[in-house]
């Protein structure tokens, strides 16, 4: 197996037993799931015997770190106070399940100012974040990079910076990089991979740089449409995502695809992935 860290998206729907089962078809070293339904809803109780197999399971195979991704519809710069109370109550059970699967970390969208302006939008997610996060937060939390579509925050390296910056526990927090978010958002990473990257050390810098979603993209660059294809399929293309995964300062990280792919598809994509890994 190359040293290439990368894991699909799976589904919990099968429990922790199905993860595990996906994770080997697929090929994963690492892999992302939804604590809950995408869409929302309440999250599955298991056993804590059950809970400890998978621990125990993940650590033999050496699979992780896992990525916990929160749910789509919650946002922390929503303009009604009882949508960013549903955020923060779901982030804060999600982080504390996934904190007993051992090596995790938790992934969001910052969120959507829905017209307040990006200012407004940001002080609200860092004022979430600061009664969310305490000295008792046992993983990492990541903010993921965002394409710029409608009022999302966070499409801009200088708007995540400014959400650290207005976070008080912010050694707590660290940044998801979206292949394709980044490319429709206008930094282009086809072309000037290491331009963007000089570019994101000046602004966050590369230590808070803790995953990757590698995923190409339908619309393409500076597009802010957020429409993730299949690897080599898009914008991006397979020499751009190679020059990614071998990059010196990314190679190192741990991948997560979350391409329109079933568990085959999943499978057949890691390998090529694999295959192009120095």
């Amino acid at each position: 197996m190359s040293r290439l860290n990368i894991g699909a998206h799976l589904s919990i729907s099968g429990g922790l037993k199905g993860l595990l089962k996906e994770a080997e078809e697929t090929g994963s070293s690492c892999f992302q799931f939804f604590m809950r339904n995408p869409r929302g809803g309440k999250a599955k109780d298991y056993p804590e015997s059950e809970i400890e197999l998978f621990r125990k399971t993940s650590s033999e195979r050496g699979l992780g770190p896992l990525l916990v991704h929160a749910p789509y519809t919650m946002n922390p710069a929503a303009k009604k106070p009882e949508l960013r109370e549903y955020a923060l109550e779901t982030m804060a059970d999600d982080i504390k399940r996934a904190s007993a699967f051992g090596n995790a970390m938790y992934n969001f969208h910052p969120g959507s100012h829905v017209g307040q302006g990006a200012e407004k939008g940001i002080d609200l997610i860092s004022d979430l974040l600061n009664r969310l996060l305490t000295e008792d937060t046992a993983i990492p939390v990541l903010l993921e990079t965002m394409a710029g579509k409608g009022s999302e925050v966070g499409s801009r390296f200088e708007e995540l910076r400014a959400i650290i910056d207005r976070t008080e526990l912010r050694d707590r927090l660290g940044v998801c990089l979206d292949t394709c978010h980044i490319y429709d958002g206008g930094y282009d990473i086809r072309n000037d991979l290491d331009g963007v990257l000089a570019e994101f050390d000046r602004t966050i810098g590369l230590e808070r740089l803790r995953a990757i979603h590698l995923n190409d993209s339908v619309f393409g660059y500076a597009s802010h449409k957020d429409r993730h294809a299949k690897i080599g399929e898009g914008g991006l293309g397979t020499e751009a995502i190679s020059r990614i995964i071998n990059h010196p300062l990314l190679r190192n990280l741990p991948f997560y695809l979350e391409t329109p792919n079933d568990i085959s598809g999943y499978a057949k994509e890691i390998l090529l992935l694999r295959s192009l890994a120095s």
